[in-house]
């Protein structure tokens, strides 16, 4: 199955890039080709450009501490486990404490590092870094790769709270919802969101089988999928009525 998440609101569209950012830094890491490291340290700057919002860090924080009085109303609740519970709400703790301890912004602490920022500058120039822009680089790519991924470990060590926060975020945001079986007639599929629920994360499942690409809208009162068709190298509105899976987390 493929699954499609499609974000309500701009915050959590923030989280899910920063997680895609942090997966894929956490694949390159551990490889050791030079051109892996490369797009480890570009990853890195991707993240450092998302995270530089000024009120990232406020709003992650905020969403933890709404989450922990969200479950300390179930404390005393028969049907839940209190040892779970503390678990649970002490990762909050956690992630909450190691985040306030970073100062200013998400890698505000590598903008110090003027060999890093050297690179940064230079990165998304097309062939801005060859080895007579940037020869210290350069070495950098012919150290040996456990030196590297040592460099890479250390100074992505810096946006961990980060990512740790916003995987546990995004996390009990997807338990919230409770997926449904439903069909697309003739391709569409229009849906009135429930009042009194304010919905941030739609998600999607497919059976890739059926060779369908979903195009998802929405806001706060309904949602709207349309499925298209691969045709060569084009996209066309498709007119079957595909079963799919659908889940709404708020």
């Amino acid at each position: 199955m493929i699954l499609y998440e499609y974000p309500f609101n701009e915050r959590i569209r923030t989280y899910l890039r920063l997680e895609h950012l942090f997966q894929r830094l956490g694949e390159l890491v551990p490889r050791t080709h030079p051109i892996d490291h490369h797009y480890a340290l570009a990853t890195l700057f991707e993240v450092m450009d998302v995270g530089a919002r000024a009120d990232l860090k406020s709003d992650v924080m905020k969403d933890l501490d709404r989450q922990k009085q969200v479950l300390n109303g179930y404390r005393g609740n028969p049907a839940i486990s209190e040892k779970v519970l503390d678990g649970v709400i002490a990762q909050l703790d956690g992630c909450f404490g190691a985040l306030n301890k970073q100062p200013g912004k998400a890698g505000s602490a590598l903008t110090e590092n003027d060999w890093l920022m050297s690179i940064r500058s230079r990165v998304n120039i097309p062939g801005g870094t060859c080895e007579f822009d940037l020869p210290g680089y350069y070495a950098w790519q012919h150290r040996d790769a456990g030196a590297r991924q040592q460099d890479l470990q250390r100074w992505a060590s810096t946006l961990g709270p980060l990512a740790e926060s916003v995987h546990m975020l995004l996390k009990m945001l997807r338990d919230s919802g409770s997926p449904q079986k439903v069909m697309a007639t003739g391709g569409q599929l229009q849906q009135n969101l429930p009042q009194g629920r304010t919905f941030q994360l739609l998600r999607l499942r497919i059976d890739p089988a059926l060779g369908l690409v979903p195009e998802i809208s929405g806001n706060r009162l309904m949602v709207s999928v349309r499925f298209m068709k691969q045709d060569n190298e084009k996209l066309l509105a498709s007119t079957d009525s595909p079963t799919f899976e659908l889940t709404l987390c708020s």
